[in-house]
């Protein structure tokens, strides 16, 4: 049986638009050009990084970081606040917590997003981040630490996220149960892959999870 729910953080919890749409505004390309190539990366199984370098060949993403830092130190730049929320994190999450399950937010995240989701006080048990582990996805060590925060055997934890090779095969191996959340570029394009059926289940929102579990009595 499902104890616990681990969910990534992009694209499962926060809606990148507005990032995304800010770094086109930095690097003076349209918006409609970032997220198309971005887009782009994940059907072509690139990482995101990629985009950057392909509208802007030679890129050093980290110093640009840190002069779009200096020239706005007051703005929220490459980062997220609880604005860019999908409308239905808080009433899907607090909605598993009423059925009695434990639930985890861990997902490959820079030192700062901790704060950010801390901030937000989402009804959940505990944040993680890879930044503060010091191991990211899809290294099995990351998954072992899902497991040992939530204090559960592998086969009581579902993990939710958007990606196949992120999410769904590396919890997958680990002996989790998965959940593929068909939103994001990676989420739409991950459902029609053949790999999407090794997922216990594949969903279009948070609310529908709580509503699977007891169908399936997971």
């Amino acid at each position: 049986m499902v104890r616990a729910l681990v969910f990534d953080v992009g694209e499962t919890l926060i809606d990148e638009t507005r990032i995304w749409s800010r770094w086109a505004d930095r690097l003076g390309v349209s918006r409609f050009v970032m997220l198309g190539v971005l887009g782009g990366m994940a059907a072509l199984d690139r990482s995101h990084k990629d985009a950057f370098e392909v509208v802007r060949p030679g890129i050093d993403v980290y110093a640009e970081i840190d002069a779009w830092r200096r020239d706005d130190p007051g703005g929220l730049r490459e980062n997220f606040d609880a604005d860019d929320l999908y409308p239905d994190v808080r009433p899907g999450l607090a909605a598993l917590r009423a059925a009695g399950y434990q639930l985890i937010v861990a997902g490959n995240q820079p030192p700062q997003a901790y704060d950010a989701l801390v901030a937000m006080s989402l009804p959940v048990d505990a944040v993680h981040t890879s930044a503060g582990w010091g191991v990211s996805k899809p290294r099995p060590e990351f998954f072992q630490k899902v497991a040992a925060v939530a204090g559960r055997d592998p086969g009581e934890i579902l993990y939710v996220g958007d990606r196949l090779d992120n999410d769904v095969l590396p919890a997958r191996e680990a002996g989790m149960r998965t959940a593929l959340l068909r939103r994001g570029p990676w989420g739409y394009l991950h459902a029609e892959r053949p790999g999407a059926l090794q997922a216990d289940m594949i969903v279009d929102g948070i609310p529908e999870i709580a509503t699977v579990l007891a169908e399936r009595g997971l």
